[in-house]
């Protein structure tokens, strides 16, 4: 009887001292993610976009970087033209996803954070946070709505 009661304690010790005891599992959100729509609301007004009609928007995401590649998809022959890139660090904390943009194309967003609740249900990831960039006048919530890129 003593070894069976030895054998619980020990698991029960096991159990109480675990270091992962009590962390959030983090999403899983590795991999391709093409932009379907975002929203921006600021002073007021929303803006929506949608990334399907006329330009193209991926993010790429391993354990620790991510990167953003966005294009019109006239091949900047007409007015649409455009292609923004960026990218950088993350952490993941459960839903907590904090991107630290290393390099943009538009230079005023380089070497800032930026602190989204991400919510993953099957292939759809939505990013939801406040965007802030003083040296450009930014102050806005930002809201993105992914679908991840199937392998071929």
């Amino acid at each position: 009887m003593k070894s069976k009661s030895t054998i619980i304690l020990l698991f029960m010790g096991l159990a109480c001292n675990n270091p992962e005891r009590g962390k959030e599992a983090s999403l899983n959100i590795n991999g391709s993610w093409k932009l379907l729509s975002g929203t921006l609301i600021e002073k007021g007004d929303t803006t929506v976009t949608d990334y399907t009609i006329g330009r193209s928007f991926v993010k790429i995401i391993n354990n620790t970087h991510f990167a953003f590649l966005q294009h019109d998809l006239k091949k900047g022959m007409d007015s649409t033209a455009s292609y923004s890139s960026g990218g950088g660090t993350y952490q993941l904390t459960g839903d907590q996803y904090t991107e630290h943009l290393e390099y943009c194309t538009d230079r005023n967003w380089e070497d800032n954070d930026f602190s989204f609740t991400l919510t993953l249900k099957g292939d759809t990831l939505i990013q939801q946070g406040i965007e802030k960039v003083a040296e450009a006048g930014i102050s806005r919530e930002n809201i993105e709505k992914y679908i991840r890129i199937k392998q071929p």
